[in-house]
């Protein structure tokens, strides 16, 4: 590899399909831990986890080590052609962290890519054609996927027309409304089984697919009732319930799963993100009752299950396990969590603080209670000049998303409150 570092960059044969996401077009050479380092010398405490995928830090020791060891072995070892030891060992990894009926597993490189297989998974099991999905959600960018997406029109606007068969219903944001829970709960429900009633019936809904806390369209946890009461409708209609977990899994929420944190059970859980500290690995767990009805050869994928990607998620699992990083986000959730509040009362812009664990949305909001989509701007961009990195989300990019590795330490979260505080000083 040529020294990037003393080269000048040409930053043009890069596709601009790329959005940024951070208002800089930084180059790094490498990252520890909960920083990334730049190649002009800059340290950065990163925030942003690449969007939530690097829950262990960067380059974590037992990740990396794992990685080299399997890359010595063996690179790629097709699933339809031989089964190779890695995919076995992450198999009894996630059975490990998993309900127990949830027992049989598929693997796919993208969170898109298996949500896709999810939803041809509920469709050939219930032979049924529709899906209910929930108002800003984000299931990825492939056509079927994207056509789940409501979170904004730019992941959908040039490529119609969209998959059919897809409708939906209001996601309990309960700040958004500008109810309390309750209220927000009832009216949800009651539009989701309008749904059921006016536009797709129970006898053609395949699955409802929901992300235990929203995430790019807000960072928005659900009411505790309207979670359980999906899901008791759901098993009222023989309709299967997919949680989402492309995002809130593998410890992001303080615990293992979002759903966990609503004593309900789903019937499909896709994963990725965090699954593997940054290599292309997401999975879908189902009973092996209900992976029997996908028919052999209606799915599959020559990278799905790769073994050095394999290898990297048991080594992420058993980490997580043994440094308590599940619990460790939760803690550091409650202080930052704390903070963040605390700023709330001294900048009345930030409208709400949400979220569980290490997964918090700080909502701008301008004195007439709309979205202050140039004022989270302003704060992200004054905190990466802090050494911040910091990432917006929702349907007016008005939220700031906090979502660092799970590694960090109260130290680590303190600072990160002290380069926020400033930035919403320097950028008012």
């Amino acid at each position: 590899m040529p020294d990037i570092a003393s080269a000048s960059y040409d930053l043009s044969h890069i596709s601009p399909v790329w959005g940024r996401a951070i208002p800089e077009s930084l180059i790094v050479s490498h990252g520890q831990g909960a920083y990334l380092h730049t190649v002009d010398g800059r340290k950065l405490l990163d925030f942003t986890s690449g969007i939530g995928v690097t829950n262990t830090g960067h380059a974590h020791p037992r990740v990396v080590a794992a990685v080299q060891e399997q890359a010595a072995r063996i690179l790629h070892a097709q699933v339809n052609i031989v089964y190779h030891q890695p995919l076995i060992a992450l198999i009894e990894s996630l059975r490990s962290v998993l309900p127990a009926q949830l027992d049989t597993f598929f693997f796919s490189n993208s969170g898109a890519e298996i949500t896709e297989a999810a939803v041809k998974l509920a469709k050939q099991a219930t032979k049924r054609q529709n899906i209910i999905v929930f108002s800003g959600s984000f299931h990825g960018r492939t056509h079927l996927t994207m056509s789940m997406t409501t979170s904004k029109t730019i992941y959908r606007a040039g490529h119609q027309p969209l998959v059919p068969g897809i409708y939906v219903a209001p996601y309990p944001y309960a700040y958004k409304y500008g109810w309390d829970e309750e209220t927000t709960t009832d009216f949800c429900l009651k539009e989701l089984k309008l749904l059921l009633k006016s536009q797709t019936a129970p006898s053609e809904t395949a699955a409802m697919i929901i992300e235990p806390v929203l995430g790019e369209g807000g960072y928005v946890p659900p009411p505790a009732r309207f979670m359980r009461e999906l899901a008791a409708l759901c098993k009222e209609h023989g309709i299967l319930l997919i949680a989402d977990e492309v995002q809130s899994g593998f410890g992001r929420t303080g615990k293992w799963f979002g759903f966990e944190h609503f004593g309900i059970q789903p019937d499909i859980v896709t994963m990725a993100k965090g699954i593997a500290s940054g290599l292309p690995l997401s999975a879908l767990a189902a009973s092996a009752e209900l992976m029997s009805h996908w028919p052999t050869g209606s799915h599959g994928g020559t990278y799905g299950g790769n073994a050095v990607a394999c290898a990297a998620g048991v080594a992420t699992i058993a980490a997580m396990r043994e440094e308590g990083l599940v619990e460790n986000a939760a803690r550091q959730g409650e202080v930052l969590t704390a903070g963040l509040r605390k700023l709330q009362e001294e900048h009345p812009e930030i409208g709400d603080v949400r979220g569980p664990g290490l997964m918090i949305g700080t909502e701008f909001t301008t004195p007439a209670g709309e979205p202050w989509t140039e004022r989270s701007k302003a704060v992200a961009k004054a905190a990466l000049a802090e050494g911040l990195m910091l990432l917006t989300c929702g349907t007016y990019d008005n939220i700031i998303r906090w979502i660092p590795p799970l590694v960090i330490n109260e130290g680590q979260a303190k600072d990160a409150l002290g380069m926020f505080e400033r930035a919403l000083v320097k950028s008012a």
